[in-house]
This record gives structure tokens, C-alpha cells and sequence, in this order.
């Protein structure tokens, strides 16, 4: 398999900025990015795995939150990344959610938010690109695995956080004062959900892990999916050659 297609959402706000980072780390990962964003055309039969991007609060009315002002929302954008999100489970497609789309992943899955998450934990409030907070990961995760590490140091740029999990996902790390900092799925296809932006710091190995375990499970669905077409092909001449008259 070439290098894989990634479909990537991001902000019709700050998506200029952001999607130059994940195209660099997807490419140092072996795929290839490509840029969606609300009002225009998206294909997922086009793409090999997605990732659900950052920036933008998420509409609590879509899980039971309360509507507050002075919140930068994008209702089509939520629509948007409900509907990827709901197709890429229904293709198998690999899925990576970053902040605001690990928690799209949650809310999808029938979860939901704290909306001003510092204000339920006693966990230290940050606002930085760097990686100054530490997170435990999960032992046995899917993170764990991924990155190799029992702890990370990562950045924090969000105020919501996940609050009650959604169908088929699990804890895969939280910080000091026991807010959810990573979720994952419990069962094939592979979705990953992290709080932070590991997209700006691809400096360190760990956090290009987690986009290149994205980009091998879309080369594993690719060659599983190869596998399968030429399984049923065949099947379907080993039937033809049985149904010709002798």
C-alpha cells in the first residue's frame, strides 16, 4: 500500500494554521493529509483513516450541556465530524480525535462533557502549546502500547473534557487531578481520542507514535481489506468454474 489518505477536520476558523502541522506529521507517519472542513465536499471512500481535529467548542445542546456566552461554536462543523465519525466506524476506518475530537468521539458514542472542566478537578490549569503537564497512561492501553510509555508530558489548550464515557470507549490516561486526558475504543476499528495537541510537538518520539500507530492500522485495514476482495473473488470463480458444463 502507498502512502495511505488521511481525511483531517479542522476549524474554518484556524484550520490555516493547524492542518499544516498534522499534513507535516501525518507525512512523517507515511500518509498523506488531506483538508476537510465544514461547507465543502467530504468522501471518506476517498480516504485510508481520519482524524478529527481541534479548535471549536463542541454545541452542548448535542449532549445535554447547558448554552453559555462569550462560546466560539460551529454547528456545522459538528455535524460534519458526527457524520465522519459515524461513517468511519461503519468502514472500519481508523480514527484519531485530538481535544476537541476526542471528545466528538465521546459525544458520538453517547457521551459527555464537563464544560469547564477546571472547575470539577483539582487538576492544575494550563494553557500552552508546550508540553509542560504530566498525564499517567493506562496500563494495557491502546495508548500505552502506542507510545511505549506509563507517562507522558503533553500540552493543554482546552477547557471542556470528557465527563461520562461513551458506548465502547475506556480511560486511557488522566492527569494529577483525575481529569480524562486520553480515551480509546475497546474494540476494532482503532479510535484514539487525546485531549492534547500532539501535533505541535512531533519533537518528541512518543507523540509521532500516535500518528504513526494511525497510519499502520490504516495500512493493516488496507491489506486485510485486499485479503478479503481477493478471498471473495475466489470464492466467486472457484463457484463459476463448478457451475460450467463438464
Amino acid at each position: 500500500m502507498s502512502r495511505p489518505i488521511v481525511g483531517v477536520t479542522v476549524s474554518r476558523r484556524s484550520g490555516w494554521r493547524i492542518f499544516p502541522l498534522m499534513w507535516l506529521n501525518i507525512r512523517l507517519a507515511g500518509g498523506r493529509a488531506i483538508k476537510w472542513r465544514a461547507g465543502r465536499e467530504v468522501d471518506l471512500d476517498k480516504v485510508d483513516a481520519v482524524v478529527i481535529g481541534g479548535g471549536d467548542d463542541i454545541a452542548p445542546q448535542l449532549y445535554g450541556g447547558e448554552v453559555r456566552l462569550g462560546v466560539r461554536l460551529d454547528p456545522d462543523r459538528d455535524a460534519l465530524e458526527q457524520e465522519v465519525i459515524r461513517q468511519a466506524f461503519d468502514r472500519n476506518l481508523p480514527v484519531l480525535g485530538i481535544c476537541r475530537g476526542a471528545q466528538m468521539l465521546n459525544v458520538v458514542l453517547g457521551g459527555d462533557l464537563h464544560q469547564e472542566a477546571y472547575e470539577v478537578y483539582d487538576s492544575r490549569y494550563l494553557r500552552t502549546i508546550l508540553p509542560r503537564k504530566r498525564v499517567d497512561v493506562t496500563e494495557d492501553s491502546l495508548l500505552a502500547r502506542t507510545t511505549g510509555a506509563h507517562c507522558l508530558q503533553v500540552n493543554a489548550l482546552h477547557t471542556q473534557a470528557v465527563k461520562r464515557l461513551g458506548s465502547e470507549l475506556r480511560v486511557a490516561a488522566r492527569d494529577s487531578g483525575g481529569m480524562i486526558q486520553a480515551v480509546e475504543r475497546v474494540r476494532d476499528p482503532f479510535a484514539l481520542g487525546v485531549q492534547w495537541h500532539p501535533e505541535h510537538i512531533f519533537y518528541r518520539r512518543a507523540h509521532r507514535r500516535i500518528f504513526r500507530a494511525l497510519i499502520e492500522a490504516a495500512r493493516a485495514r488496507g491489506t486485510a481489506g485486499g485479503q478479503l476482495a481477493a478471498a471473495e473473488a475466489e470464492a466467486r470463480d472457484n463457484a463459476l468454474a463448478g457451475s460450467a458444463p463438464g
